[in-house]
């Protein structure tokens, strides 16, 4: 069954994509929870025109995420975390790189920061989805607080 996207839903594509997963998926949980809409020729072609008018916008925010990126990538970052003989009590998270971003004023929703686990102190780097074509390297690094 064909869908339309509404938001970004990771392994399965982004918004206003066009994709084709079965019949159960879109029907039981796509549509009721609003990520996606059925793909009627009409949908398509309202998405068409909609993805024509927007074409100019897009093309601004996609030079916006790139500009951000190379911010982040020169942004010297710190973590101080709380740690005993080198190692970390507890880790560092997603979320512990957006508040450490946000305080350097740059806003980014924890849930586009993929890390591992950290549990140790050292220099580290992390992956931020800032827009469907651009991913930026953070490179930040963990020190023991005082």
């Amino acid at each position: 069954m064909e869908v339309i996207l509404i938001k970004d839903i990771e392994n399965l594509g982004y918004a206003n994509d066009i994709v084709n997963v079965k019949p159960g998926y879109a029907n039981n949980y796509l549509i009721p929870q609003g990520y996606a809409k059925a793909a009627t020729a009409s949908a398509k072609k309202v998405l068409a025109e909609n993805l024509k008018q927007r074409a100019h916008k897009d093309a601004k925010i996609l030079a916006d995420a790139q500009a951000l990126a190379e911010t982040i990538a020169n942004l010297p970052l710190t973590l101080s975390m709380k740690a005993e003989e080198g190692k970390l009590f507890g880790t560092v998270t997603a979320t512990d790189l957006a508040e450490a971003l946000g305080a350097k004023g740059i806003t980014i929703d924890r849930k586009q920061i993929s890390v591992e686990p950290i549990k140790t102190v050292g220099e580290y780097e992390a992956s931020a989805r800032l827009h469907k074509e651009v991913k930026a390297t953070i490179k930040f690094s963990v020190v023991a607080a005082e």
